[in-house]
């Protein structure tokens, strides 16, 4: 049994705030700026302003509270890398955090630009904290997708839930969804794989494909981790409404997701104009001759034409006819039609036979 089986009153578009993300609508482009702020207010409000100005439709930040996440012996484990952050994974994690107050001044920026503003809470104080500032969305961490009890939590808030995949089975997936649909039934699956960078021949891109048949209706989107944009461009093709990607104004700057799996400003803003431009070219289903298309076809295409003078009267064969252009004639597919009709007035040589010509 499908897990969505149970729950008849889904649908293909999940509201966000005033927008509405999936079917029928243009790609959704979440800028992760995540840790990419380094624990600074001002590097995280102007890599916001540069987000908007590149295209996005969102900006996510991360939040968690250390001890609430991570056990005392991890947080204990000396850093090795990026130690400008601290000499214990614990300390380099406290020092990339943001405080209440930075959230809310980034909240009110980005209600100022009109641009959507969330974040992935890791822990239920990180919910109440994300709360308190007002969320229009949630988005659930790949590896959180097993942790229920933080799933059911941010479902009851009754808002839209994004819902990152990697890392996961498809029996932990239809858990994870059984938890959120009790409380909401505005879900959006991502797919993701939890590798950074992502090479390309782990990228899966057809479990985009795979999401949008098992899950249907939900909306399914993709949360890539490849250094440049081309897979980000693929899965529009294979059906993403939603886009994330991590963002930064700088690949040299320290830290773990700056240069392996965002983008930059330019990057970022180009990836989304090759969408829009994508979106376009896709179109809509189905197959139908375009008015701009005529012209041509009244030009280039073939009609049944006179291969020799026909009186009025003659029999219409094989022999007596071909087929050139121009097109506004009968088609050469209609030639069993018209077979050993006869010619109702005087045809010249080399003419395209129209209706009024055959005598019926």
């Amino acid at each position: 049994m499908n897990i969505l089986d149970a729950y008849k009153d889904l649908s293909g578009t999940v509201r966000i705030g005033d927008t509405l993300v999936g079917v029928g609508q243009p790609v959704f482009f979440i800028a992760e700026i995540g840790n990419n702020h380094n624990g600074d207010y001002f590097l995280a409000k102007k890599s916001l302003e540069e987000a908007v100005k590149s295209g996005a439709t969102a900006v996510k930040f991360q939040k968690r509270f250390i001890d609430e996440v991570f056990t005392k012996e991890m947080q204990d484990v000396p850093q090795t890398k990026d130690q400008i952050y601290g000499a214990t994974y614990g300390e380099y994690r406290r020092n990339l955090e943001l405080g209440e107050e930075d959230f809310i001044k980034l909240k009110q920026y980005a209600d100022e630009l009109g641009v959507i503003f969330f974040a992935t809470p890791f822990d239920l104080k990180s919910v109440d904290f994300l709360e308190k500032i007002g969320m229009d969305v949630y988005k659930i961490a790949s590896f959180d997708v097993t942790n229920i009890p933080l799933l059911d939590y941010v479902a009851q808030k009754g808002k839209p839930v994004i819902l990152s995949v990697g890392m996961s089975t498809v029996e932990e997936i239809d858990l994870a969804l059984a938890a959120l649909l009790k409380h909401t039934k505005q879900v959006i699956l991502l797919h993701c794989v939890s590798i950074y960078p992502t090479p390309d021949d782990r990228l899966n891109l057809s479990t985009i494909s795979f999401l949008k048949e098992k899950y249907a209706p939900l909306p399914v989107g993709y949360s890539g981790h490849e250094r440049d944009f081309l897979p980000s461009l693929a899965s529009v093709v294979l059906g993403a409404k939603c886009i994330e990607r991590h963002f930064t104004l700088d690949k040299n700057l320290p830290g773990p997701d700056h240069a392996t799996v965002s983008l930059d400003p330019v990057e970022f803003k180009d990836m989304v104009a090759a969408t829009r431009r994508l979106e376009q070219s896709l179109g809509i289903s189905g197959k139908t001759l375009m008015e701009e298309e005529k012209k041509a076809r009244d030009k280039h295409s073939k009609s049944i034409v006179s291969r020799e003078h026909l009186p009025a009267g003659t029999t219409i064969t094989y022999e007596r006819v071909t087929y050139k252009s121009p097109g506004h004639g009968l088609k050469p597919y209609m030639i069993e039609k018209i077979l050993g009709l006869k010619t109702k007035v005087d045809i010249p040589e080399d003419t395209v036979i129209t209706s009024e010509h055959i005598d019926w």
